[in-house]
């Protein structure tokens, strides 16, 4: 298996959920206000408790909740197969790039507030970006692949950051130069904090010309700098005061140093817990780095609360976190026909979909007959220890998968979101 097969396999962004409906072939779309069969839904715990007593994962929490009311909420097997401890509410899993989501709501509360705009250069907050070049690769007659520097046509900006097309990307997956370069500089290395790895980041060559390609990386990460520059307080700092604490969301941290707490942490099975994403931090281990794009905790009776505020359109329980026309910007496709923006094998939001300014958006059915179940507008994104959450405004709807299972994650998403819709009735 080459490296790019083997990424297609463990991709640690959102995936390309294709898998064919039962409906007929040409739609995909649920009528609004669709209700569930309960003996359908129970497909669902049919699935997960074979998951489970076959080895394929330790346990897993799943919750669907429509009209601000659960609709079906089960755990299946244990948090870890070592103390056999129950799956609960208050069970903590390692989100990777569901992070990313976390990040991209706090990003537009600050771009709301001012304290920077869209097109504003990197630079202006990190200024080792003003030098940053663009590797582009040559081929010799020979078959030799050399990296040529060059100057990038414009600088890039914080949209570009919030809509991976800065440039910037990962080392662990892929065989370009520019992520061997990546994977050679060593950047996990020592205990360091965002605005050293900003600076990391920057001594690198970008992977494409700025607004000209959707590249997953630490795009997210070198936000979070701007963020921290934005404002002066450390990034966890601004989440919890403008998101987490306000949203009741208080076991969604970076780390888990209560002896207690750490007793909660779910695991994945023994020979699963590659999660093939170049550093892994020990969440009970601190550290100085607070990753945006990968590097949070969280619960199901706390991410529950963060997918209801998005369903409602950035409101919960009375309080507005995103205005209307910020809540539109951040879930509107930037990416797609007319952007300038193009598509190659690794764009992870899948085939249907766009990008806002840090979530996946279905945009069309896709090209897959007949196409995968949802609806427009559905608003997605998953990480690398298989959390997964899709909130679909059209049937007032949200679903969230807590798991963690890096090699089973894709097949069992895709076959929980069919599960799902397969399940709603008019």
């Amino acid at each position: 298996m080459n490296l790019s097969q083997l990424w297609r396999a463990t991709a640690v962004g959102a995936v390309l959920l294709a898998a064919p409906s039962v409906r007929a072939e040409g739609t995909y779309e649920i009528p609004a206000g669709a209700h569930f069969n309960q003996e359908k839904l129970g497909k669902i715990g049919e699935f997960f408790r074979n998951e489970v007593a076959t080895g394929k994962i330790p346990g897993a929490l799943v919750l669907i909740q429509q009209h601000g009311k659960p609709v079906y909420h089960e755990a299946f097997g244990v948090q870890d197969v070592v103390s056999k401890a129950p799956i609960t509410d208050k069970t903590i899993f390692r989100l990777f790039s569901m992070t990313k989501a976390i990040t991209a709501v706090v990003s537009m509360q600050l771009l709301e507030e001012g304290k920077y705009k869209l097109d504003d250069p990197v630079s202006k907050y990190v200024p080792s970006f003003a030098n940053v070049k663009v590797g582009v690769e040559k081929k010799a007659e020979d078959g030799t692949k050399t990296l040529e520097l060059v100057a990038p046509k414009r600088p890039m900006t914080i949209q570009d950051l919030m809509t991976h097309t800065s440039g910037i990307t990962y080392g662990f997956y892929g065989d370009s130069l520019v992520r061997k370069a990546y994977k050679d500089a060593n950047i996990y290395t020592g205990d360091f904090d965002l605005a050293e790895f900003a600076e990391r980041i920057a001594k690198l060559p970008l992977h494409n010309q700025p607004g000209g390609l959707w590249q997953y990386g630490h795009s997210t990460d070198v936000l979070a700098r701007v963020m921290e520059v934005a404002t002066g307080k450390s990034l966890l700092a601004i989440e919890r005061e403008k998101l987490l604490d306000p949203l009741g969301m208080n076991d969604t941290r970076f780390f888990v140093t209560d002896p207690e707490k750490q007793k909660l942490m779910a695991e994945p099975v023994p020979n699963d817990s590659d999660f093939r994403v170049g550093r892994i931090n020990d969440p009970t281990k601190v550290k100085k780095w607070e990753s945006a794009s990968g590097g949070m905790v969280s619960t199901m009776a706390d991410y529950s609360r963060f997918a209801q505020m998005l369903l409602n359109g950035g409101t919960f329980e009375g309080k507005t976190y995103l205005k209307p026309e910020t809540f539109k910007e951040l879930t509107t496709d930037h990416v797609g026909p007319g952007s300038g923006v193009e598509r190659d094998f690794f764009y992870f939001p899948g085939d249907g979909f766009g990008f806002g300014l840090g979530l996946a958006v279905r945009t069309d059915p896709g090209n897959a007959k007949p196409p995968p179940p949802g609806d427009l507008g559905e608003l997605k994104w998953d990480g690398a220890s298989g959390c997964y959450f899709v909130v679909d405004r059209k049937q007032d709807m949200f679903s969230i998968l807590l798991e963690q299972t890096p090699s089973e994650r894709q097949r069992i998403q895709r076959t929980l979101k069919q599960l799902i819709y397969e399940a709603m009735e008019n």
